[in-house]
């Protein structure tokens, strides 16, 4: 019996240095969350954690047995060394109380081995839900900070946009205003043109009607020489022919004076 006692509490103090190793390593500072996880979700540990709640609880059940059995080995080792204190106590027994103060002694060191098992297995168990509620929680971070980024990105891109519209839109009105006002001095060119027409053309037929004029001036005038001439010769003309060289001379006058004017 003491045996097998020994052997399972050498089993309890194997599988507390290997929580104690696991707890060492899961607080690694250089060993990220995520890599945790992937490990987490690896292949081996996906086939045990259909069965993990059960090995979790089995494991629970057992160091409470060894922890139980612990305190129940303390008491009675404790009651014992009591009673043979009391009754070997003028006697001078010392290997007696040497015996029952190593079996407390063992009693004492299973109690601690089997607590501190116990609060491992307790402190491994949450520490893999906070690295995976970490991991999943980073993961999230870094989706809503690429969310953010990329609607900040858009906001930017629809700024830009709105921004270049504007200018676009004061250049189309700018270029409009052009097109009016060239459609206007084109218009106010075509009627000008047509006004520098009508202009010439009048031009054109005052000096046809000057040209006409001005001959119609020099024949009077080579006529009125010509009776000039004529009376200057007959000596003293008739009243008839004073007449006629009157209204000759006025009609020649207007003839000159229209000429000028044109």
């Amino acid at each position: 019996a003491a045996s097998t006692m020994s052997i399972q509490w050498t089993i309890v103090a194997a599988f507390l240095y290997a929580e104690i190793a696991v707890v060492l390593l899961l607080m690694i500072p250089f060993i990220s969350p995520r890599a945790w996880n992937r490990v987490f979700k690896s292949r081996f540990f996906k086939s045990l954690g259909a069965q993990a709640d059960i090995y979790f609880t089995v494991m629970i059940v057992v160091l409470f047995l060894f922890f139980f059995d612990s305190i129940r080995e303390m008491r009675k080792y404790g009651t014992q060394r009591e009673v043979a204190q009391s009754e070997h106590h003028h006697h001078g027994n010392l290997d007696v109380e040497m015996q029952q103060s190593m079996k407390m002694f063992r009693a004492q060191r299973n109690f601690y081995i089997a607590g501190f098992s116990l609060f491992l297995w307790l402190v491994i168990r949450r520490l893999v839900t906070l690295i995976s509620a970490q991991a999943v929680l980073l993961a999230v971070n870094e989706a809503s900070m690429r969310q953010a980024q990329s609607a900040t990105d858009a906001a930017q891109s629809l700024l830009k946009q709105k921004s270049d519209g504007a200018k676009q839109n004061e250049g189309n009105s700018k270029t409009e205003s052009l097109e009016r006002d060239v459609r206007e001095l084109k218009k106010e060119l075509e009627a000008a043109k047509k006004d520098v027409e009508h202009l010439t053309t009048d031009r054109d037929a005052l000096k046809v009607q000057a040209e006409n004029l001005s001959k119609e001036y020099d024949r009077l005038c080579e006529e009125h020489a010509k009776a000039q001439v004529g009376i200057s010769s007959a000596g003293t003309p008739r009243r008839s022919e004073r007449v006629s060289y009157l209204r000759r001379s006025t009609r020649c006058s207007v003839v000159r004076a229209v000429a000028v004017v044109c």
